[in-house]
């Protein structure tokens, strides 16, 4: 749980971001545009008690690959503060290649919002598809673990 010094700008402070318009809209059936940010194989490890892939699992490769976006962005420590909006809309199986796009949505003047969606494909086949999306929202940190302006861009 985030500390309340933590608390995300308030929303009409974020701007939408032109590097938006590289995320997919939200229809499973499209496909992702550009590189994936990470790319992983869901092993037996991964599953939940009744053998499947276990959504925690999932989603914490989700915040990983946000995390890596914010860092960037942020050029410094940054934390996970909330996500919004996660819905799994198909199952992952062992075996699959899980791929993770990503993009920042918003920012504001300590935090940012990035949409995240994976993707799986069985390995055996080219064929993709979409299982789960969400917007994870960051802090920008300073060495004392509070919150510190984003660096000026442009």
């Amino acid at each position: 749980m985030p500390s309340p010094d933590l608390a995300p700008d308030p929303a009409p402070d974020l701007a939408p971001s032109p590097e938006a318009a590289h995320l997919t809209p939200n229809v499973e059936l499209a496909l992702p545009i550009g590189e994936p940010l990470v790319r992983t194989i869901a092993m037996p490890a991964d599953t939940n008690p009744a053998g499947d892939i276990f959504g925690g699992w999932l989603m914490g490769q989700m915040d990983l690959a946000a995390g890596n976006i914010a860092a960037r962005f942020a050029r410094g420590r940054c934390a996970t503060i909330a996500v919004d909006g996660m819905t799994f809309l198909r199952p992952v199986f062992v075996g699959d290649e899980v791929s993770l796009y990503g993009n920042i949505i918003s920012t504001g003047r300590t935090s940012m919002k990035i949409q995240v969606e994976a993707w799986r494909r069985d390995r055996h086949s080219e064929e993709t598809t979409k299982v789960t999306q969400a917007v994870f929202t960051f802090v920008a940190i300073d060495q004392d673990r509070k919150p510190r302006p984003l660096p000026q861009r442009g």
